[in-house]
């Protein structure tokens, strides 16, 4: 399959966006419960996730989620119709996608607007400096805690219809494999423990409260990495689809056309024909286990032995894993064929 810029931006920007709004949403919903759990048992600070949710990290998510649908509408044909395809969320994927992804904002925007709420309510402060709060903005309200539920759920819905599209897709036999949903998860929220360790250098906080996204970095990129691995032996070790299968006649040997169908290049030929060498597969694929997973966990790493150079290599290590992601997104297209190209004898 010919991999297109528009697609690419899509789903690295947005599965990192969705990631990290899944974290930040497991802040607000867990949050106020695991701060309690803490002071009343002793639980060390560092293990709860409050940590996840800082104003220039959702802002920056919300970035990356935009671009990323917005690059998505440059894949179709006609972009003004894009809203019909909401419509056939019963039976669609990609119309799935299409209503989870919107219905996501929702919850975002609301916590957005209990953020600003907060800070006109400090603003406004009585002259003793108390700070009087509802129950809609407080920290631990219920309807804080739900929105913090919906916005995780909404954002693993999301990423979980994108992987299905491709994973739905039995012509695509790369694609219809049990490696890619998982992959695609496990992706996302790699990416969001990225965009959110170097966002999160913002606050005032002690080097410790960081330590469980660096956590989660190295062991989702162990994890990511191990994925990728077992997903590329998987198609490697798949047969091809030759001619003689594609009409029926495998049986009686080898079969090819007399002539070629057409004498240019159509449609099919062009989005579905996309031809990678196997030499150029190989190196791609070590670029994108080094970029995307390697150096970003090695840098977590270095953070761990010296913390004094932590601003500097979540940076990098954000910097790396995005540049990995898009070649590791490069080669899930690129290596991808689509069994239509059997009748042209590819």
């Amino acid at each position: 399959m010919r991999p297109t810029f528009s697609i690419l931006c899509f789903t690295v920007l947005s599965g990192i966006g969705y990631g990290a709004w899944f974290l930040q949403g497991l802040a607000w919903a867990i949050g106020p419960i695991c701060e309690a759990h803490s002071a009343a048992s002793g639980v060390p600070w560092e293990l709860c996730p409050v940590a996840f949710w800082t104003k220039a990290g959702s802002m920056l998510a919300l970035l990356f989620v935009s671009t990323g649908l917005l690059c998505s509408l440059g894949h179709l044909g006609k972009p003004s119709r894009a809203w019909r395809a909401l419509s056939q969320w019963r039976s669609s994927w990609l119309s799935r996608e299409g209503v989870f992804a919107l219905l996501t904002f929702v919850p975002f925007v609301l916590i957005a607007a209990q953020e600003v709420a907060l800070w006109i309510a400090v603003v406004r402060a009585g002259p003793d400096g108390t700070v009087a709060l509802s129950g809609w903005v407080s920290q631990g309200g219920l309807p804080r805690r739900l929105l913090g539920f919906c916005l995780a759920a909404g954002s693993l819905a999301t990423v979980f219809c994108t992987a299905n599209i491709y994973a739905s897709l039995k012509p695509i036999r790369a694609w219809n494999d049990r490696h890619v949903v998982p992959a695609y998860l496990s992706i996302g929220l790699y990416g969001g423990c990225l965009l959110l360790a170097a966002m999160t250098v913002d606050r005032s906080m002690e080097f410790r409260d960081h330590r469980i996204l660096l956590t989660g970095t190295i062991v989702l990129a162990v994890a990511c990495a191990w994925l990728k691995h077992r997903y590329w032996r998987s198609i490697d070790a798949q047969s091809s689809t030759t001619t003689g299968h594609a009409i029926g006649l495998e049986s009686l040997g080898t079969v090819r056309p007399l002539e070629a169908p057409h004498t240019e290049e159509n449609y099919l030929t062009h989005e579905m024909g996309f031809v990678l060498a196997r030499k150029h597969s190989t190196k791609l694929r070590r670029i994108a286990l080094a970029a995307a997973f390697l150096i970003p966990a090695l840098l977590a790493v270095l953070t761990f032995v010296l913390p004094r150079v932590y601003p500097l290599t979540v940076w990098l290590a954000l910097a790396s894993g995005i540049v990995g992601l898009f070649v590791e997104r490069w080669l899930f297209f690129a290596e991808a064929k689509h069994a239509v190209m059997a009748f042209y004898g590819r």
